[in-house]
């Protein structure tokens, strides 16, 4: 990494007094701006590297944008996750309350929405809705997983006369909107695109957590003591959770180590065998043959090795698609304990559905809420190609194609990873190599 990695671009220079409203007026203390020299250290361990930082977030003194002239957009894409109503919300309320940006649009179903065709059901946002749907599930634009025909979008942008638009979405859906600024900036146009990483794996680079995640492993903590519940009430129950984390197996560390109950996570990080003496199926006999019962936490793309070779295949944002490794281990499980003669009853659970819909708990809300007003902040001091995170602490600005750049992951060496271990007790489940 350079200091030039870690450079924002801005797609205009801020010429006006900002039009917070907020800041600096009222009876209690003053609010104070954000100076745009202001940053916060890669590494902020004694002896880090000071020329490494990310640009600090927050409110600047000076606005780049005119709220009686700027039109703002609004996306979600991708798939649902918990919060997303919530940022939609905090943007809006932003860009009305804080600026005074009154021509603020939604635009359906993400980037489809920018699309030939569909472009006829962009609207303008209304104050009292968004103020209702702050703390409801789901995502009141809708969402889609496509690729985008970005020429024919910033052809949208122009003709909508957009000048700023937020993007609400994971790698994929920021990969696009790099995209979409690298057009703007061979038309030469001056429109702002800044995206709010949602990923309810929380997996963006450089960010240390995105919104959905603390809402989905609390239901996920939910499932693995039900799973508990069932496993403990029959004879040589076993409760097999399915969770999400296609690369990344942060919702289920973290939900076995809140549950306390599960007795193995697996996550994509981790090879772990599956036959042999030091084996899942093995490990779990013995466990079953001590303890009468067992609770197993998978991460979806866990275990991939272990499952009939395929041909790859790929969704619509890019992402690779990995096989169904929950049913395969229900399968596996059952049919290696039925050869071992031994009675069982196994019951599998995927909320995957039920986290997806649900919708933001009072810590997701705080950081929705905040994120919502980076953006906006951004945005209107003329920022571009960049997304709003979090890092040692403090808001920053991450350019795109640094959030992009790799998936951040449960590090096996890791203070995360030792504590599942310690929680679950399940030990390497690997032969020594």
């Amino acid at each position: 990494m350079t200091p030039a990695d870690l450079a924002v671009k801005q797609v205009r220079r801020c010429t006006m007094p900002t039009t917070h409203r907020f800041a600096g007026r009222g009876q209690g203390p003053a609010m104070t701006y954000v100076p745009d020299d202001a940053r916060v250290l890669v590494d902020a361990m004694q002896g880090g590297d000071p020329n490494l930082a990310f640009e600090k977030a927050g409110p600047r003194e000076s606005i780049a944008f005119d709220p009686a002239t700027t039109t703002a957009a609004i996306l979600t894409s991708g798939g649902l996750c918990p919060g997303l109503n919530a940022v939609i919300s905090s943007v809006f309320m932003s860009l009305h309350h804080h600026y005074g940006v009154r021509r603020i649009l939604g635009v359906p179903n993400g980037y489809a929405g920018l699309m030939p065709g569909r472009s006829a059901g962009i609207k303008p946002l209304d104050r009292d809705v968004m103020k209702s749907i702050a703390r409801t599930g789901g995502s009141f634009l809708g969402s889609a997983r496509i690729k985008p025909d970005v020429p024919a979008i910033v052809d949208t942008l122009q003709a909508y006369g957009i000048n700023l638009l937020f993007s609400i979405g994971g790698d994929g859906t920021q990969r696009g909107t790099h995209a979409i600024h690298q057009e703007i900036a061979k038309r030469g146009l001056e429109i702002g695109v800044v995206g709010i990483p949602k990923t309810i794996d929380n997996d963006i680079s450089w960010v240390q957590k995105t919104f959905g995640f603390e809402t989905a492993s609390e239901i996920a903590r939910q499932a693995i003591a039900a799973a508990n519940t069932e496993a403990e009430s029959a004879i040589n129950g076993i409760g097999l959770v399915r969770l999400m984390g296609r690369d990344s197996g942060f919702i289920a560390a973290a939900a076995s180590i809140a549950a306390a109950d599960a007795n193995y996570c697996l996550v994509p990080e981790v090879p772990f065998d599956l036959e042999g003496e030091h084996g899942l199926l093995t490990e779990l006999e013995r466990r079953l043959a001590r303890r009468g019962h067992a609770v197993i936490v998978v991460a979806e793309g866990a275990g991939q090795e272990h499952m009939p070779k395929a041909e790859e295949q790929r969704d619509a944002s890019g992402n690779k698609l990995h096989q169904d490794i929950g049913t395969f281990l229900r399968d596996r499980i059952a049919a290696h304990l039925r050869s071992r003669q031994i009675d069982f009853a196994l019951k599998y659970i995927d909320p995957s559905y039920i986290i997806r819909a649900a919708p933001a708990n009072a810590a997701d809300q705080v950081l929705c809420t905040i994120l919502g007003h980076g953006a906006v902040h951004a945005a209107m001091a003329g920022r571009t190609d960049m997304i709003v995170g979090s890092w040692n602490g403090m808001f920053t600005h991450v350019p795109i194609p640094l959030a992009v750049e790799g998936r951040k992951q449960v590090v096996p060496q890791g203070e995360l990873w030792r504590t599942v271990l310690e929680t679950t007790g399940q030990g390497p489940l690997v032969a020594p190599r």
